[in-house]
């Protein structure tokens, strides 16, 4: 497999290649390299933060089936899982820079931006993002009905007041026109009596599934043209009879693996494999395998997102923050902050990651990172209502990221290679004449001052 289609592939299926295991990967066949990929997934672990002591906090006032807390108490715990929501946060993006399998940390962050979801709840949300783990590579059919099982999705799209007396159609509707089918796919009449299935649906406090079933509606329903008894798996189960759904989805997953301009005829090859069945893990080999997949038109053609940019350059440059809370900043100021999604729709991505200012602050980024540049940190909002408190309390707002950089394990993979091979390691799209005029005037004393420059001109922004 040669090296730029092994680029492309570890830039879509995951976040870059180094050199060292691009050159053990290049003596095989695409088929053993794509076989390698998946062969990761079965030993990737559930992602979970330490919660002992928040969960001793819940149980002490947890009593007779209820939380009882008085509003200083319930205030205090609220905090407290705000505080664990960021650190989920934080230790999302470690699993990302160091994947136990990296297509499957790339699919679920995928997923993340298709069930879109936020709650304030870390017990909730972190079995969530572990359902979309779980899932990311599996059977599409059970991944929705799993989804639509999840604490957090029911309180994010207000199904847990979704009774028979009076049914909330929030869920039926984003089920339909963001998770399976889109707009004009669906009528009125169909959300109405998808809302009714879902009538009842809940979960307990610790995040377990129930029906109440005096608050659910057993009547009969008429949903896309069939009539029955139906609950919320029946009505997933007919979605997914129409065709529309696979190409939905493959719709999405084209945009987001292979190019984010449609080709509509590999659309209709892609949905004709997924809807045999709804094996993601069968679709996305297929499309690995493609030789299609590696031609030139879809070869460094996407912006990456802020998170895959982090994650691409702590490939290359492996790095921490000393302090987490400016990790969460820099996403903040990127437009990409995991697990706080700004909507229901998730990110537009591609185009919609660049702007006069992001740009600017993604060109600068590798010298704010790893060459000490200084980064404004004036306030510009809040997440989760805690960060305009820790910057205000800020004497210099003129500040370093403090970073802890890793440029020993950089010389050892990197040191000794050409300018050449560098930039052809880095850089998987055309360069611009005006970049390769600026790069070749460039006085390099050493391969990580090249580097800090490769990752700061725009070619770099694309993968």
């Amino acid at each position: 497999m040669n090296t730029q289609h092994l680029q492309h592939l570890y830039l879509r299926a995951g976040f870059g290649i180094g050199y060292n295991k691009l050159s053990k990967l290049k003596s095989l066949s695409k088929t053993a390299v794509v076989s390698h990929l998946f062969s990761e997934k079965d030993s990737v672990l559930p992602l979970e933060i330490k919660l002992s002591e928040l969960k001793k906090q819940y149980l002490e006032h947890f009593k007779n089936g209820k939380l009882l807390l008085d509003k200083k108490s319930l205030m205090a715990l609220q905090k407290m899982s705000r505080e664990k929501i960021q650190e989920l946060n934080i230790a999302w993006i470690n699993r990302l820079n160091n994947p136990q399998s990296v297509l499957t940390e790339k699919m679920t962050l995928f997923w993340a931006n298709v069930f879109v979801c936020r709650d304030t709840n870390i017990f909730h949300i972190q079995h969530y993002n572990n359902t979309l783990r779980q899932h990311a590579l599996g059977d599409f059919r059970q991944f929705v009905k799993a989804i639509a099982k999840e604490a957090s999705m029911s309180k994010y799209l207000n199904n847990k007041q979704n009774i028979k007396q009076s049914p909330n159609e929030n869920f039926a509707r984003e089920l339909m026109e963001l998770f399976t089918l889109g707009i004009g796919h669906y009528s009125e009449h169909d959300i109405k009596e998808a809302a009714r299935a879902f009538t009842g649906w809940t979960n307990k406090l610790n995040g377990d599934f129930y029906v109440r079933v005096r608050q659910h509606d057993f009547g009969e329903k008429t949903f896309m043209g069939k009539t029955g008894n139906f609950d919320g798996d029946a009505v997933i189960d007919i979605i997914l009879e129409q065709k529309q759904c696979a190409r939905f989805i493959c719709a999405k997953i084209y945009r987001y693996f292979i190019n984010p301009e449609i080709n509509t005829n590999r659309l209709e090859e892609l949905t004709s494999i997924f809807y045999k069945n709804y094996n993601i893990e069968e679709l996305m080999r297929y499309i690995f395998n493609s030789d299609w997949f590696y031609q030139e038109e879809n070869i460094g053609v996407k912006i990456k997102s802020p998170i895959e940019l982090l994650a691409g350059m702590h490939q290359i440059i492996p790095f921490e923050f000393q302090k987490p809370r400016q990790l969460l900043y820099l996403q903040k100021l990127m437009g990409q902050i995991l697990l706080n999604p700004a909507n229901v729709a998730g990110w537009k991505g591609d185009k919609n990651w660049i702007d006069s200012n992001t740009l600017m602050l993604r060109l600068k980024l590798p010298s704010i990172l790893l060459n000490n540049a200084v980064i404004n940190l004036q306030e510009k909002g809040e997440f989760e209502d805690s960060f305009e408190t820790y910057y205000n309390a800020q004497k210099n707002r003129q500040s370093y990221i403090k970073i802890t950089k890793s440029w020993a394990d950089f010389n050892r993979e990197y040191g000794k290679l050409s300018t050449n091979a560098l930039k052809e390691l880095l850089l998987v799209s055309s360069i611009d004449a005006d970049t390769n005029m600026f790069l070749s005037n460039l006085k390099i004393t050493n391969n990580q001052e090249f580097c800090i420059q490769l990752m700061s001109i725009p070619e770099y922004q694309l993968c």
